[in-house]
């Protein structure tokens, strides 16, 4: 078969596209002919290197699969060959006392498809048959590739850690990514006024497009000036955050008082400062958040299925350019999700 495999940490051009050995399935695993995946900033901090991680090589990278089931192993009772199946991009245990209470999150062995195991930039993928979920006909293979990760990880910060209410104020940072492009859609399922910020013209536009009531080009303007004039200088309710310490002090100050700060993510550094001043006189919450439970995963897709929150595909690549879609992200040149197809 054909996959893309790093065989060392670097820049996109470590990226192989070559011949990789099929896998062979275990008696509780299926067999999964990949029709689409997505890229996350986590292929490209894999790809990178992490400081303090090791990861086997060769490698395979992409999390968020979509595929056809050829095969299953002979325990397997519930997943047939035939289904078009989207895969839980989270694996964990499933038997130690966080995953039998439904926070599989918090399982000591959790991983990630392209992270801890090889991921679903290849043309054949062997998963645990629990990790299937049946897609809908109308849905394609890229749709249901680029809903996974970003709707489970907005839909948990967004309803299990910041426990956002219906009518609430909520700023979205950095609109024109995955998880931001989801978090604005979800927080309009609860009735909310959104405020965006991107960067340009061209995705702010479409960010209004997605349900956006207010955007900030988090380039040219103050983004918690825009947000005071936007809320009469209250603060918003729910700041979503995942940029880090490039937006870090300006999602702070555009809290009102009593607000929620959620965030997943650093992808411009984790270095950043708070003054303790602020945090309890006012009474903020700050939550971390991390991917999201299966059951989550089961929760927001039900409403991707019924076609009320839209994957946003940016672009699909073949695998055989994988580079250059590395690149698109790499370059923030996308709005939405990036796409490879075996």
């Amino acid at each position: 078969m054909k996959a893309a495999r790093i065989h060392q940490h670097g820049s996109p051009e470590v990226l192989v596209y070559e011949d990789a050995p099929e896998p062979k399935i275990k008696a509780n695993q299926i067999l999964v002919r990949v029709r689409a995946c997505s890229l996350n900033h986590l292929d490209l901090f894999v790809r990178a290197g992490i400081p303090g991680m090791k990861f086997t090589m060769p490698h395979i990278l992409g999390c968020d699969i979509a595929g056809e089931v050829v095969e299953v192993g002979e325990l397997c009772e519930r997943v047939k060959p035939g289904w078009r199946v989207v895969l839980s991009p989270g694996l964990s245990c499933r038997q130690c006392d966080q995953c039998l209470a439904g926070r599989d999150n918090f399982c000591r062995r959790y991983t990630i498809f392209g992270y801890g195991v090889d991921g679903g930039d290849t043309e054949l993928l062997a998963a645990p048959e629990w990790t299937a979920i049946q897609i809908p006909d109308d849905l394609s293979f890229e749709q249901a590739a680029a809903a996974p990760l970003v709707f489970l990880t907005a839909w948990h910060m967004l309803t299990g850690r910041a426990r956002l209410r219906p009518g609430e104020d909520v700023l979205v940072l950095a609109a024109s990514s995955g998880v931001g492009s989801a978090a604005i859609q979800i927080a309009k399922l609860f009735h909310c006024r959104v405020i965006a910020t991107a960067g340009g013209d061209a995705k702010l536009a479409k960010a209004k497009e997605l349900g956006a009531d207010h955007v900030i080009d988090h380039y040219q303007q103050d983004i918690s000036a825009e947000v005071k004039k936007f809320t009469g200088k209250r603060g918003v309710d729910v700041v979503f955050e995942h940029v880090g310490a490039a937006t870090w002090p300006k999602s702070l100050e555009s809290l009102a008082p009593g607000g929620r700060l959620v965030t997943c993510g650093n992808t411009t550094g984790w270095d950043v400062k708070l003054d303790l001043r602020f945090l309890f006189s006012k009474q903020w919450s700050l939550l971390g958040s991390f991917m999201g439970t299966l059951g989550d995963l089961h929760e927001v897709l039900k409403f991707v299925f019924r076609k009320e929150l839209q994957p946003v595909i940016d672009r699909v690549y073949p695998l055989s350019e994988i580079r250059a879609a590395h690149e698109r992200l790499e370059n923030k040149e996308q709005f939405g999700k990036v796409l490879v197809v075996p």
